[in-house]
């Protein structure tokens, strides 16, 4: 059972510095120098040197351990160092370690950071091909021998059966595609700067697995982005506004599996996201009508519309009429279908830039940004806020 009541972590700590590489297809170094390349520039933006950082935060997948990342971008001793695992999922799962380190004591500034050659190097996109046995993995064994090989075909099953029940065309998923590649094409840090698409180019894109279309899927990407936690008292004595982390959750479902939860009651929702939006609500204080800017995660378009519901901006099934509707400013950096694909830290650092009010694609007034990070698996969100 999830938690009932709001916690208190929320506003305790701020991300005051971020930092990234250039997104390319082709990085031409290793994953390592890509993630100290993030991390520095990420403390330079902060202000504060490698001696001010005590603490590490990645996901389980990156190939950059703390202690090497540490050693090799000029950092000291660590008093704290944490993995968050399921992929995409763990992005803002990071900022949420890292505040809670410095909240309890543990630490005081610690550095969130993920680096990839995903394009490159292994791509994500081309599925499983070998893995050694695991409990974790079993469940993939009702879903392989049967052709379900790659993240796409897996979302295909939910999209489907989102279609289905609520009467719609596969037409429908173009409106989140041409929102991020609207923004993307805005954006110099955007892969897809200057292209953005039209409804009918997304309808004319080849299939990639039935209902999702090329233009369905996100791309993919080499890059390193990082992310500098402190607590807020610190924050106000550094060179940038804050973007104070007003609530911050994770969320597993009930049956939740990794990226095949195909045995539940209902297929067309994002259960885990509904418990992590639960909890942003609950402990922010705010309402989906609070939220300036939502930073969505984008892996594939069909999710994004799922998201939406969950999080109460619209009800269920309408998610593509409230996308059309242009009523929620959405992944203005262009997202990963039209930024770059870092497994969401890219999407965290836009909603910093929102708060900021240093944005390419700036939000007036923007004061609250919800963020949230990989679905299919469990996963988490953030709200982050002006002082």
């Amino acid at each position: 059972m999830s938690l009932r009541s709001p916690d208190t972590l929320g506003s305790r700590a701020a991300i005051v510095g971020i930092g990234a590489t250039e997104f390319s297809k082709d990085s031409g170094r290793s994953e390592l120098k890509l993630a100290v390349e993030a991390v520095q520039a990420a403390l330079e933006d902060a202000g504060l040197a490698p001696d001010d950082v005590d603490g590490l935060v990645s996901f389980t997948m990156d190939t950059s351990p703390e202690i090497t990342v540490a050693q090799a971008a000029g950092i000291g001793e660590l008093s704290f160092f944490s993995r968050v695992h399921y992929g995409g999922g763990a992005a803002c799962a990071t900022v949420q370690q890292a505040a809670l380190a410095v909240a309890s004591g543990i630490a005081e500034t610690v550095v969130c950071y993920r680096a990839f050659n995903e394009r490159s190097g292994r791509r994500f996109g081309s599925g499983v091909r070998w893995r050694e046995p695991s409990a974790e993995g079993t469940a993939l064994g009702w879903s392989l021998p049967f052709g379900l090989l790659t993240p796409a075909s897996w979302v295909a099953m939910a999209a489907q059966r989102y279609l289905h029940t609520y009467g719609l065309s596969p037409e429908v998923f173009g409106h989140v595609a041409v929102t991020d590649r609207k923004y993307a094409a805005v954006n110099p840090a955007a892969y897809f700067y200057g292209k953005p698409i039209t409804l009918a180019e997304h309808a004319a894109s080849r299939w990639i697995v039935e209902p999702l279309r090329l233009l369905d899927c996100c791309q993919e990407t080499d890059g390193g982005q990082a992310l500098v936690v402190t607590s807020v008292e610190r924050a106000r004595d550094l060179p940038h506004r804050p973007a104070v982390i007003a609530a911050a959750a994770q969320g597993a479902g009930r049956r939740q599996e990794q990226m095949t939860s195909f045995y539940r009651d209902d297929l067309t929702g994002l259960p885990e996201m509904g418990v992590v939006a639960r909890q942003l609500w609950r402990t922010s204080g705010l309402a989906p009508s609070d939220i300036d800017v939502g930073i969505l995660y984008d892996h594939f378009t069909p999710f994004v519309l799922m998201q939406l519901e969950e999080f109460g901006f619209c009800a269920r099934g309408e998610g593509a009429d409230f996308v059309a509707e242009e009523v929620l400013p959405l992944n203005t950096h262009g997202g990963q279908l039209g930024e770059a694909y870092l497994h969401g830290m890219n999407g965290i650092a836009e909603a910093v830039r929102q708060i900021r009010g240093t944005s390419v694609n700036q939000v007036d007034g923007a004061e609250r940004t919800l963020v949230t990070a990989g679905t299919g698996v469990p996963t988490s969100g953030l709200v982050l806020a002006g002082t």
